[in-house]
């Protein structure tokens, strides 16, 4: 493979056979090794085609380097790989194999720095110079692997965190939709180690995910019954997806509002944290509650390193990727759905009237919605952002006020709508995140969206 390789917001990912090859993962590895230079390294990997093989073929390109290596022992969250580089002696960081929610035919190497979070622009940008320069000054020479299950000590972490006694004493009805991915053999043993009663489906992994795409969304999540709260994650399980007990799809900005102020309650202090992308109503929250909120790019890499440098009660991104302050600065779907648990166990309130409350408490309810836009050229994206930046109006309102945050953020006059438009850093895709106060004028604005992207196909 010639072309270059290079990192997105959540490491590297290709095509399994075509971009994702033998050749192109000895020089991510060897480069990651040069990279931290000595150590201790945990490596893992999700349900997905041959990520097992890539795992081991890892693990042995780093002993001959002099590393000691610690191999997951079977398929394994990102989440769980991210604690296990944070608190393992010695340790170097991780290496990921994962393309968390990408289609069944990607795979990607994530690396993860040994404070248990995404690796910074400036760490990935270090280890893609070395790879174009191919820098190698580690001399061969025997370390060790041994192959581990990670299970024991994550769950050891997330007994310090959650309050399981609880979530047994009021009992929720849970469903848990294992959607073929990583969480299956964790979450659920979790609960059954606490002995929390749940119904399970889709408890096995395929690397076809069932034929969908490995999403915790509404449209892949099947398994709901009334009365139940149904959970689930994507494919390497750092992220999560909610249905209520009324059916119902319960976006990640309601998520991240209700716990923050569940959390706050709780008597937790810091910041709230969340990507450019997040709605507005996470804002409103922080403002009743005396909450400062730090509002970064797209991608958990930066709001992992808001985590480290300040004091936070939690941190999240519209996707459904959620930590806390006193957990990894890491996105954990899993964790994230035991702390839904346990909010809802310990308010014994259902979630769709936490649904209800959050929005009463912000005085103001907001609708959203994302569209996806497929690119036959990579090279149009530029250009569109570029025709958009110069806009002066945008779904028939007048553009307010831009932020260059990440991608474009569009303040239109009414002063609630608002429109994100950026590039995927894994895909030949534009994305636009919309948000507005009412279901009418958010529709418009998708139609509008609609409309103005056709014009390039």
């Amino acid at each position: 493979m010639n072309k270059k390789i290079k990192f997105g917001t959540d490491g590297f990912r290709g095509i399994i056979g075509k971009d994702f090859t033998k050749e192109t993962v000895k020089k991510i590895v060897s480069a990651i090794a040069e990279y931290m230079r000595f150590g201790t390294v945990i490596i893992g990997y999700d349900p997905r085609l041959d990520a097992d093989k890539y795992a081991k073929f890892a693990s042995e390109i780093l002993y001959e380097l002099g590393f000691d290596v610690i191999l997951s022992n079977r398929v394994v969250p990102t989440p769980v790989v991210a604690y296990m580089a944070k608190n393992t002696e010695n340790s170097a960081g991780a290496i990921m194999f994962t393309a968390s929610h990408n289609p069944k035919e990607y795979l990607g190497i994530k690396f993860i720095p040994n404070y248990g979070g995404p690796a910074t622009s400036e760490i990935t940008n270090e280890i893609e110079n070395i790879i174009e320069n191919k820098e190698n000054t580690l001399e061969k020479k025997e370390g060790s692997i041994i192959k581990k299950d990670f299970f024991e000590n994550y769950y050891e972490g997330i007994k310090k965190l959650i309050n399981f006694d609880i979530i047994r004493k009021n009992q929720p009805k849970i469903i848990y939709d294992g959607l073929f991915s990583a969480s299956i053999g964790y979450f659920d043993e979790i609960l059954k180690r606490e002995n929390i009663d749940f119904e399970i489906y889709n408890n096995k992994h395929d690397p076809n995910f069932g034929g969908f795409l490995p999403e915790p969304k509404k449209e892949f999540i099947k398994n709901i019954k009334e009365g139940y709260i149904t959970l689930a994650n994507d494919g390497d399980a750092d992220r999560f997806g909610v249905i209520d007990e009324n059916g119902e799809y319960v976006s990640p900005n309601i998520i991240l509002a209700s716990l923050l102020k569940y959390l706050k309650e709780k008597g937790e202090e810091g910041c709230v944290i969340k990507t450019v992308g997040v709605s507005q109503l996470v804002d409103e929250v922080a403002k009743k509650l005396n909450v400062n909120v730090i509002e970064t790019p797209v991608g958990f890499k930066w709001i992992g390193e808001e985590m480290r440098m300040n004091k936070t009660i939690i941190g999240g991104e519209d996707s459904g990727g959620l930590s806390v302050g006193s957990h990894i600065s890491e996105k954990d779907g899993i964790f994230a759905n035991l702390l839904i648990l346990e909010m809802i166990s310990s308010k014994n309130t259902p979630l769709y009237k936490i649904k209800e409350e959050i929005t009463d408490f912000a005085g103001v309810k907001f609708y959203q919605d994302r569209v996806d836009i497929k690119l036959s050229d990579e090279n149009k994206k530029e250009e569109i952002i570029q025709k958009i930046n110069h806009e002066e109006t945008f779904a028939s309102q007048k553009i307010v006020q831009k932020s260059s945050t990440d991608g474009i953020k569009l303040y239109l006059e009414d002063n609630v709508s608002k429109v994100l438009i950026r590039k995927s850093g894994t895909e030949p895709l534009l994305r636009f995140y919309a948000e507005s106060s009412s279901k009418e004028k958010l529709n418009g604005i998708i139609e509008f969206i609609k409309g103005y992207m056709f014009i390039f196909e």
